[in-house]
């Protein structure tokens, strides 16, 4: 059987083919007389866009956003009793929490991420033990440009304490638990945290739909500090002590019984049991902060927090899931750059 030919025959030229060049060549042999030639419109040939190949015209165009995706930057500088300091911010600048590390420690990181105190528009002070408040002044009397955020019986607490000029108060910015205040682009709220400080609070810090929840140097699980971490995508959270390594440890029984008080710290398994509840898809980041130096090691934090949540310690970082971190005690961390 032979095939049926699909090929088209070529067609002979018709009366109508090519109507516009021959006008115009008629045009140009005809002479116009004088009395209609202001009545001559000149007509022009109409050409359609050139179609690129393979193009379907029935699919819509990709709303491609050349916009970056929004991001929190995240650093601590020191995390433990020597001294707690850290940064959350966006490439704008940000603020500071707590101001246990000295100046210069902090203003060399901050050198390594291409800012300055310039860029830190507040510092929000979490209670008033030294070990996040003893560097407060030298941070701001240099750099007047900078707030010091903290309720007022944080800040009575720091000056009843401490031998701390009392040239502070010329930088002090009063706050309130459950009332937002706003330092650039960030919303911030402090809530009431279970310790043995003066008026102790954590922080949560919104930027767009990013939510990030501080709660450092707690005893317990309070139901406002359920309230926040439950929204967060980012945690930073006390996991200060190993139960036994505290209770077989050199402390004298009336310091172990203050540590492990419900207003003291937070030892590993309460964290990790805590972390395992509240953990949804949501949930990007946990750093655990606070460890101690002799009741606790940060591969100890590590393993038993990660065995409550289901992940392997040591093992690469897959994007999109969540991510454990322990924040170093003495050094600064990396510097974090947090997605949804």
């Amino acid at each position: 059987m032979s095939k049926k030919n699909n090929s088209i025959p070529t067609s002979q030229p018709g009366l109508f083919d090519n109507l516009d060049d021959k006008l115009s060549a008629i045009q140009q042999e005809l002479p116009v007389h004088p009395s209609i030639e202001d009545f001559i419109v000149e007509t022009k040939k109409i050409t359609q866009p050139e179609v690129p190949p393979h193009t379907n015209l029935l699919e819509e165009p990709v709303d491609v956003d050349p916009r970056p995706r929004q991001a929190i930057l995240f650093r601590s500088f020191g995390s433990g009793s020597s001294g707690n300091c850290a940064f959350i911010g966006d490439r704008s600048g940000g603020i500071l929490i707590d101001a246990g590390v000295d100046a210069k420690t902090v203003i060399q990181h901050l050198k390594t991420m291409d800012m300055t105190m310039d860029d830190i528009h507040g510092i929000c002070l979490t209670h008033d033990h030294g070990d996040h408040v003893r560097c407060v002044y030298s941070l701001v009397r240099r750099h007047n440009h900078i707030k010091v955020f903290c309720t007022p019986k944080t800040f009575s607490g720091i000056m009843r304490r401490h031998s701390m000029s009392r040239r502070l108060k010329d930088y002090h910015q009063p706050i309130y638990k459950e009332f937002p205040f706003r330092i650039g682009p960030f919303e911030i709220t402090a809530f009431e945290v279970s310790h043995d400080g003066t008026d102790n609070a954590g922080f949560f810090i919104s930027s767009g739909n990013l939510k990030f929840a501080v709660a450092t140097d707690l005893g317990c699980i309070s139901e406002r500090v359920d309230h926040y971490m439950r929204q967060a995508n980012f945690i930073v959270i006390e996991s200060n002590y190993d139960e036994t390594m505290l209770r077989e440890g050199p402390y004298p029984s009336y310091l172990k019984a203050r540590i492990a008080a419900p207003n003291g710290h937070l030892d590993n398994k309460e964290t990790a049991r805590y972390l395992a509840e509240i953990r949804t898809p949501e949930l990007k980041n946990i750093f655990l902060c606070h460890l101690s130096r002799d009741n606790n090691t940060p591969s100890l934090a590590l393993t038993t927090v990660a065995q409550a949540l289901g992940i392997t310690p040591g093992e690469p970082h897959i994007p999109g899931t969540l991510r454990l971190e322990v924040l170093p005690r003495f050094d600064a961390s990396p510097l974090y750059i947090l997605r949804k």
